[in-house]
C-alpha cells in the first residue's frame, strides 16, 4: 500500500478537507493519507472554523487531534504520491525536493480528465459555499483516484 500526500498553502482548509475525504473513501487504498502546506505555520494549528462546518455537513471528519504541518522537502520522499491544490504549490514542492522526486508531485486535479491542471481554488477569503464547491471537486479526484488505483492505472514505485 502507498503514502499520499496532499498539499495546500496553509494546511487550514484544502488539503485538510482533502485529507478527510481520502480517509473516508480511500483509507483501504493507501497505508497513511496526511496533508500539509507549503506555507503553513510551523507551529501548527487548527482547521479553519469553515472547512471543519464543511466536512461535517458532507459527514467528514478529521481527528479531534488534528494540527497543520508544513511540507518538508526532506520528508515528500516518505510518499509514493503528493497531490497539490495549485500549480503553484507543485512548483513549490519540486524547487524544493530532489530531482527523482518530482514525478510524485502532481496537481490533485490531473486525475480528473475535464478538470485535468486546474486549481482547487481557495475558499480562505469566500463564502462559506466556496468550501462546498472544494469539496465536491475533491470527492472527484478521489474518485478518479479511487477508479485508476482499482484498475490498476496508479502505479507507485
Amino acid at each position: 500500500m502507498a503514502a499520499i500526500l496532499l498539499v495546500c498553502t496553509a494546511n487550514i482548509c484544502r488539503s485538510p478537507m482533502a485529507e478527510a475525504i481520502f480517509k473516508a473513501r480511500l483509507g483501504d487504498l493507501f497505508r497513511t493519507i496526511a496533508s500539509a502546506g507549503v506555507n503553513a505555520d510551523p507551529r501548527g494549528g487548527p482547521v479553519d472554523a469553515r472547512a471543519a462546518a464543511a466536512l461535517a455537513r458532507h459527514n467528514y471528519s478529521l481527528d479531534r487531534k488534528w494540527r497543520s504541518q508544513r511540507a518538508d522537502p526532506e520528508q515528500l520522499g516518505q510518499y509514493d504520491l503528493v497531490l497539490a491544490m495549485e500549480a503553484e504549490h507543485v512548483e513549490a514542492l519540486r524547487s524544493k525536493a530532489a530531482a527523482e522526486l518530482h514525478a510524485r508531485i502532481l496537481m490533485l486535479t490531473d486525475f480528473v480528465p475535464e478538470l485535468a491542471g486546474q486549481d482547487i481554488p481557495d475558499p480562505y477569503f469566500g463564502p462559506a459555499a466556496g468550501f462546498d464547491a472544494v469539496i465536491a471537486m475533491i470527492e472527484r479526484a478521489a474518485g478518479s483516484l479511487q477508479m485508476a488505483a482499482r484498475e490498476g492505472r496508479l502505479k507507485f514505485n
